[in-house]
């Protein structure tokens, strides 16, 4: 599909050859290292390497908009491949959020979609053009996948105003119960707000959503398999009863939009791990000067015939904290190797965001290995919190948390044509970067290098901007940005992240 803006030709058909911007080196810049320690292992981001895009007013099959699709991202299992011409290549499976919803959540059918993508990596310390620096990351939309609950239902991105009782295997989940006047068939759909994406060895996928918080199974057709729900803790409750609308807080459980936002699996897809947003209600998450300590969970899917995969692990995660003391929620997770993952750390200021400035957007290291495992304990029950007020309990200790790749530095952003800080243009950094991926470089001298992906929520902000067939104007133009990193994991098992995807 070739997608025009108001840039011009972004050269994105398919199957068209893109070629390299300038002859490069074909390593990094030392001088351009980041490392940092962890627990006796160095790790090291050697910068950016590429950036693209897909413009605010793209199309997608169904004739919407292409929007929030940074969301979540995954390789597609088995497609990653180099190239002879050192160029990479291969499928990412994209997933938006819960559609345009600035002026209110909308009927926005829960959806994935294939993006093919041609990695051209770019080492040299010159300043590329904007329009030179787009052939780093080539992107091209292949096709979309719906999502549909019981009875080949569709699902819906309203707002969780209603509750459905608990029936074949499945718990009570969230269901949208509009207003009019939107449509009658609207009521009684299942109603998702999708966040992280794992996809599975046999086709199917799990998905963890902000209303329940939920970890769903999908099958590969987009139908739903299984519903994991988590301890009563995280779950949101008002006066004792379940109330999954995301526009207030609850009394206790996951804070209004601050659901699962981090998924990722073991690279044998044997152990499913989910990242709460921020902290729960009772642990602070009531206030961001205080919602600092949030949880990490881990299920036994080792066995998909299971009805209920067991919690088999729960630690907390001290998430960063901005210069006013302020949370800084985290919006992805990635495993690395055992005990040790990427989780995603930022501000909302960027392109599309509070204001123009971000001073932290990073894809940071955690390690759980000296972490106490409280699954199965009180701290489940919401009436035993494990940060009350903010403090967390004496008896826990929480992850080891170090800050690692910045997404904001000044100089890596000038390589590419970008910024941070005003003017606000097409060049603005993002505001809201929401997924991760990993590749393996290739590189016998450097076998432990890999390429992390990364993609922003765009928010759906277009003023060219299509849903169900209607236009609407955001009021601003803001692309689908990807950035592309190399970096050193010295932990990360051989063979490991190859089999994550497939290859």
């Amino acid at each position: 599909m070739h997608f025009t803006s108001r840039f011009g030709s972004l050269l994105l058909f398919a199957g068209l050859a893109i070629s390299s911007p300038v002859a490069t080196p074909t390593e990094p810049d030392p001088s351009q290292a980041v490392s940092v320690e962890l627990n006796g292992q160095t790790f090291i981001n050697k910068g950016l390497v590429a950036f693209g895009l897909i413009p605010s007013n793209a199309t997608e099959s169904t004739g919407d908009t292409i929007g929030g699709i940074g969301s979540a991202i995954a390789f597609k299992r088995g497609t990653f491949m180099s190239n002879t011409d050192g160029t990479f290549s291969g499928t990412l499976t994209v997933q938006p959020d819960r559609g345009f919803n600035v002026d209110g959540t909308v009927d926005y059918q829960g959806r994935q979609f294939d993006i093919d993508f041609v990695l051209t990596p770019y080492y040299g310390t010159a300043d590329l053009s904007f329009d030179d620096a787009l052939q780093t990351l080539s992107l091209t939309y292949i096709r979309t996948l719906l999502y549909t609950e019981r009875n080949d239902t569709k699902t819906t991105g309203l707002d969780a105003l209603a509750v459905r009782a608990a029936d074949s295997g499945f718990p009570q989940d969230p269901t949208a119960d509009p207003p009019l006047p939107i449509p009658s068939q609207s009521f009684n759909r299942l109603t998702l707000d999708c966040e992280g994406l794992v996809l599975n060895a046999d086709g199917t996928f799990w998905m963890s959503d902000e209303y329940g918080p939920y970890i769903y199974r999908f099958a590969s057709d987009g139908s739903l398999i299984q519903v994991i729900s988590p301890p009563d803790a995280i779950l949101p409750m008002v006066k004792n009863k379940l109330n999954f609308t995301s526009m207030n807080d609850p009394d206790t459980g996951r804070a209004g939009n601050q659901g699962f936002e981090g998924l990722t699996v073991s690279p044998n897809g044997n152990t499913l791990f989910a990242l709460l947003q921020s902290a729960t209600i009772q642990d602070g998450g009531n206030k961001k000067s205080t919602s600092r300590f949030t949880r990490l969970l881990s299920y036994d899917v080792s066995d998909l015939t299971v009805e209920t995969p067991a919690l088999i692990g729960e630690w907390v995660v001290p998430l960063p904290q901005d210069s006013s003391g302020d949370t800084l929620a985290q919006s992805e997770m990635h495993f690395i190797s055992e005990n040790v993952f990427f989780v995603l750390a930022r501000d909302a200021n960027g392109h599309g965001g509070n204001s123009d400035t971000s001073a932290y957007k990073q894809a940071d290291l955690i390690d759980i290995s000296g972490a106490t495992d409280i699954h199965d304990t009180e701290f489940d029950d919401p009436s035993n919190p494990i940060a009350s007020k903010g403090k967390l309990d004496k008896s826990i200790t929480p992850a080891l948390y170090v800050p690692f790749v910045n997404f904001i530095n000044n100089t890596q952003l000038a390589r590419f044509g970008l910024h941070n800080g005003s003017p606000a243009d097409q060049t603005l950094i993002d505001a809201k970067w929401e997924s991760l991926a990993l590749a393996p470089v290739n590189d016998p001298a450097n076998p432990n290098d890999y390429f992390l992906f990364t993609a922003a929520d765009n928010d759906f902000l277009s003023t060219q901007g299509v849903f169900n067939g209607m236009s609407f104007n955001a009021g601003l133009d803001n692309d689908n940005q990807f950035l592309v990193f190399r970096v050193t994991l010295p932990t990360v098992t051989a063979g490991s992240v190859q089999e994550a995807i497939g290859i």
